[in-house]
């Protein structure tokens, strides 16, 4: 039996970071990190494996970090958790004593088993394992035509990196617009613009019914009988909670089989926590159950577990997800942050909405130039800014991050508007026309003059 002070099991973004952190926290105590892959596959990068890395070798999450932490780690498959007695066994036979316990195992693919064909060959989910990804890019070079299903982040990232390996791609949506969870229509209309121009065939509001072939993936079958030819197939319609470990020990699961954890993401077992896509998350602004599973607010809640493994430590707590993304098409990043204005209206708040348009550069004749439109939402109300849209080049993706602090510290469309920035010709826009500046400016302005009807001067 081997003893430990925190035990973590799962080796992703919200395993590490739950090690380290504690290390951190606590100095010397010992600390176990269990996985079940030698190698760990950077998550959001594994769209990139295929039209730019070309290898799963070099999207790998390196073991340093565990290293200069001084974690041990074991790879090997955690079987059971036995709570009274505090200790975990392996599938190798070990057994691990723990004091306290973190559970980081992450989610599994979304499998359409109501889609018949959907285990022919070729048809492929998306693992976070490197084998079964080498063998998607071994199988990519006798394929000709690719039909992307879903389009989330995932699906709509294979579809660009499919269409720059050459191949001819389908991206299949049943909603009306890709991304809709993360933008308005809007945005997805430029998102899906992009990607039609490549060359890409964008099709939403369409249901699958079936995936053709006898063996092997020939094609898929649209409702109402059309058909496009496939080689392959790439199942991007999400993820579940891995949690299947946390339900044999009766660890408290909602309904969306996700672990329910409170603020300091402790399960109903106060020496077990539960971080990253396994556990629940909920809204920051509603505090509804949201499917929101992602790298990012899995490396906040392990910041947090780590933290308060041994002591409650109440400046770090989970207040809800901001649902931060970020992605790139067709060289256009698009980035988002807590709620759009369809979902903020559709909750109840009432709203005020600014939008802007400027050069990431000044003058914009500068090298390298690019446009960025950008799109906040305010309550009407407080004017605390409740959510974010950008598109542009890469400095959108550092821009939403400031936005993603702001709607965590509820800060209003005033101090946004006036919050003092660094700018360079070279490498931001102007301080004239800066894009959260400008766009807070707008919005309060349209309120403005609403309040300002009828006034006489």
């Amino acid at each position: 039996m081997k003893k430990t002070d925190l035990l973590v099991i799962g080796g992703s973004a919200g395993g590490i970071l739950s090690a380290t952190t504690a290390r951190k926290a606590y100095g010397d105590i010992d600390i176990t990190l269990i996985r079940d892959t030698p190698k760990v596959m950077v998550p959001c990068g594994i769209p990139y494996i295929y039209g730019t890395l070309h290898s799963t070798d070099r999207n790998v999450i390196p073991d340093t970090g565990l290293e200069e932490a001084n974690v041990n780690l074991y790879v090997d498959k955690v079987l059971n958790i036995d709570r009274e007695n505090r200790q975990v066994s392996t599938e190798n036979g070990e057994v691990f004593e723990y004091k306290k316990l973190v559970i980081a195992t992450g989610s599994l693919p979304l499998i359409p088993a109501f889609i018949p064909g959907h285990d022919l060959e070729n048809v492929f989910a998306v693992l976070k394992n490197k084998d079964y990804l080498n063998t998607i890019l071994e199988k990519l070079e006798a394929v000709q035509n690719v039909v992307v299903i879903g389009g989330g982040f995932i699906g709509v990232e294979f579809a660009e990196q499919m269409h720059m390996l050459g191949k001819k791609v389908t991206l299949v949506e049943m909603a009306d617009a890709c991304l809709w969870q993360a933008f308005d229509k809007n945005f997805s209309q430029d998102i899906e613009g992009r990607m039609k121009e490549a060359g890409i065939d964008v099709r939403t509001s369409t249901k699958v019914s079936r995936i053709l072939g006898d063996k092997t993936v020939s094609g898929v079958e649209f409702e109402g009988g059309e058909t496009v030819p496939a080689e392959m197939v790439i199942l991007g319609l999400g993820v579940k909670p891995n949690a299947e470990l946390a339900k044999k020990a009766g660890l408290e699961l909602n309904s969306r089989g996700a672990i329910v954890v409170d603020q300091y993401t402790r399960t109903n077992d106060p020496d077990i926590f539960a971080v990253g896509d396994c556990a629940e998350k909920k809204c920051f602004f509603t505090g509804k159950d949201v499917p929101v599973l992602l790298a990012s607010t899995a490396a906040m809640e392990a910041k947090i577990a780590g933290c308060n493994a041994f002591h409650l430590r109440l400046v770090r707590a989970n207040k809800g997800t901001i649902s931060a993304f970020s992605t790139q098409v067709f060289g256009r990043t698009y980035a988002a942050a807590g709620i759009t204005e369809e979902k903020a209206r559709q909750e109840g708040f009432s709203v005020m909405v600014g939008e802007f348009t400027t050069m990431d550069r000044h003058p914009g004749s500068l090298p390298g130039a690019q446009k960025v439109h950008i799109k906040m939402i305010f309550s009407k109300c407080s004017g605390i800014i409740l959510g974010a849209q950008i598109w542009g080049g890469e400095s959108v993706a550092e821009m939403i991050n400031i936005l993603s602090l702001s709607i965590q510290k509820g800060i209003t469309a005033t101090e946004l508007n006036t919050f003092q920035v660094a700018t360079h010709p070279l490498v931001s826009a102007s301080p004239i026309a800066y894009p959260i500046n400008a766009a807070a400016m707008d919005a309060l302005s349209k309120n403005c003059r609403h309040l300002n009807e009828d006034l006489v001067i």
